[in-house]
């Protein structure tokens, strides 16, 4: 069935226009950023095709390869562009709301909240550093490195630079581990004294480092995992 043998009010553009994107189902969603479908399905079966490429799941689409979208019959460059230029523009949204933050810093489970949009789905490690003033709010945040699936380094030098650049007096690391475990190893153990030792020299303290997986944590400052 294609989409102009469905009602006027199911049709997926008609719909979002007359009840509001919260109202279309993810395969509606993305039929309504395909546009159109292929000479041999329609724009609705082309999406659920796309979303069972990723197993339903959009963070899944969101890190798919180019490659592997563009393998799918139907899919052109096009298609795959308008697809993953909307998925990104809803990261950077979650994003831009995540770094808003207009209280302390106290606790392990927030930095969880505020770093997941940034962190969840990514297969590679990354490091971010968030800083902060004498009482707990943040003055910056920033990226300091970004490895493998499953290590990445950061330079403490230029950790303590941004710092003392920022006037902060503490900072948080955080870093994810995509397999889903946060529970640190050896060497997230090892770098972690290093950073507390490196910073702790200029009159710094490092708060903690939150390990973050998609649905938990682990706080080397509480020593122990938090589920969300």
């Amino acid at each position: 069935m294609g989409i102009k043998d469905l009602r006027a009010d199911e049709r997926p553009r008609e719909k979002m226009l007359a009840r509001g994107a919260g109202s279309l189902s993810d395969g509606e969603l993305v039929a309504v950023l395909l546009h159109s479908g292929s000479r041999d399905c329609s724009a609705l079966e082309l999406a659920r095709r796309l979303l069972e490429l990723a197993d339903g799941r959009l963070c899944v689409l969101f890190n798919l390869p180019r490659e592997r979208m563009l393998s799918l019959p139907g899919i052109g460059p096009g298609k795959a562009a308008s697809v993953l230029a909307a998925l990104e523009l809803g990261r950077r949204f979650l994003q831009e709301q995540s770094s808003v933050v207009k209280r302390p810093i106290l606790t392990a489970r927030q930095v969880h909240e505020m770093m997941l949009p940034r962190l969840k789905g990514l297969p590679h490690e990354e490091c971010w550093v968030l800083f902060l003033n004498d009482h707990q709010y943040m003055v910056g945040q920033a990226r300091v490195s970004s490895g493998g699936s499953n290590s990445t380094t950061f330079d403490i030098r230029q950790i303590i630079r941004m710092a003392l650049d920022k006037n902060a007096a503490a900072l948080i690391l955080v870093h994810n581990h995509p397999s889903g475990n946060p529970t640190p190893g050896p060497a997230d153990i090892r770098r972690t004294e290093e950073l507390r030792q490196g910073v702790s020299a200029v009159g710094l303290k490092l708060l903690d480092h939150v390990v973050v997986a998609d649905d938990c944590c682990f706080s080397f400052a509480d020593d122990r995992m938090y589920r969300t």
